[in-house]
């Protein structure tokens, strides 16, 4: 935003146009009293005119102006007191600001050394609501944790109680004993994966978490996940491919915490890439410094809208927060914490043919500057 300079108001400028009028007033008075002094001591003794006449010469300023000019007296003077009303109305903006109006800026050019003091005052403020805005989310974070928390806890718990209900009653078959057992442990199953999201989660979250570091061959790493998923994929129908190049590409990574990576994306693709043949695990090297990691499919492709948001935690494409996929909503989050604490960055793209979960991670962490 472009600055101007202070304007006086009109009050401002009657003050100081007054005040002007006095200085000069009292300034011709102070200067007419000077020179009947002197006229009175060179009257009593005439030697001084040359002492006076000599001080006069050489008591001046660059381009021969008088020390004891009234005129630069005056100039001084009213420049001093325009510089006074300029630091008056930083003042009053600073108590608006201060009253809580925190959208608002000092917008206006005053004397370099009270501009820097200016600048600081609308830095400072920037940071403070940035603070304020921080806490706010957290706040609303926290609550919207509780929420979702609860929701995912309470409904199976739900089902657990009511089938356990029945069960206790002692009305039902010995078919539906066994069918409400099994249903009361699927139940208790989601209830024991979301518990261990939220610990997983949480510890990734904390800054104490480190990395356990070490030379990770990935080509090798992509078949051991593949073959973890070979049956189900061969369940659903879905190829899974591998492609690494160079083939014998390494990093320095957590081997555990990047397979959890991928075992979150391809679960992923299983439960949400409807109508899906075929998942690719891509890995390239990009230059001296980073490597590109690629989990895609070419199933049902995610929203556009969604695309940014999907990796916010609890967030899930469906409008209602069902469970027949059987996923925590963490998953995803879970995933770019991981990416994170490798310095890495993770993003979705998706369209009609693929989805795909671009991974960028450096070649060595330690080397790589902090993203946070």
């Amino acid at each position: 935003m472009k600055k101007e300079r202070v304007k006086l108001t009109g009050a401002e400028k009657s003050e100081l146009f007054a005040e002007g009028v006095v200085t000069v007033i009292l300034l011709l008075l102070l200067n007419l009293s000077i020179i009947i002094l002197i006229h009175l001591a060179i009257l009593q003794d005439e030697s001084l005119v040359n002492g006076i006449y000599f001080l006069k010469k050489t008591m001046t300023f660059a381009g021969g102006y008088h020390l004891w000019s009234w005129q630069n007296i005056f100039i001084i003077l009213m420049i001093r007191r325009y510089h006074q009303m300029q630091l008056r109305h930083v003042i009053l903006e600073l108590h608006y600001i201060a009253n809580g109006h925190f959208d608002h800026r000092i917008n206006f050019r005053v004397r370099p050394e009270l501009q820097r003091v200016v600048d600081s005052i609308n830095s400072l403020v920037d940071s403070t609501v940035n603070s304020i805005n921080e806490e706010r989310a957290i706040e609303q974070s926290k609550d919207e944790l509780i929420t979702n928390v609860s929701h995912d806890i309470r409904t199976p718990l739900t089902s657990i109680i009511g089938y356990l209900g029945l069960l206790k009653s002692g009305v039902t078959s010995p078919e539906d004993q066994q069918k409400y057992i099994n249903i009361a442990y699927t139940k208790a199953e989601q209830m024991k994966s979301l518990a261990n999201d939220l610990f997983e989660y949480s510890t990734l979250k904390s800054t104490n978490t480190k990395l356990n570091l070490a030379r990770l061959h990935i080509y090798s790493m992509l078949e051991q996940v593949a073959a973890g998923f070979e049956l189900e994929a061969e369940k659903k129908g879905i190829e899974i491919e591998i492609e690494a190049r160079p083939k014998d590409l390494t990093i320095q990574a957590d081997a555990e915490k990047l397979v959890r990576v991928y075992n979150n994306l391809i679960s992923n693709a299983f439960k949400y890439g409807t109508g899906a043949t075929k998942i690719k695990l891509v890995a390239n090297l990009v230059n001296k410094r980073e490597v590109e990691l690629r989990v895609e499919n070419n199933g049902e492709p995610i929203p556009k809208d969604s695309q940014k948001k999907i990796f916010e935690r609890f967030y899930r494409v469906e409008t209602s927060r069902n469970t027949k996929t059987g996923g925590t909503g963490l998953g995803l989050s879970i995933t770019k914490s991981v990416v994170d604490l490798h310095h890495g960055t993770i993003r979705c793209q998706s369209d009609k043919n693929w989805t795909s979960f671009i991974i960028r991670l450096p070649l060595d962490p330690k080397k790589a500057p902090s993203k946070h």
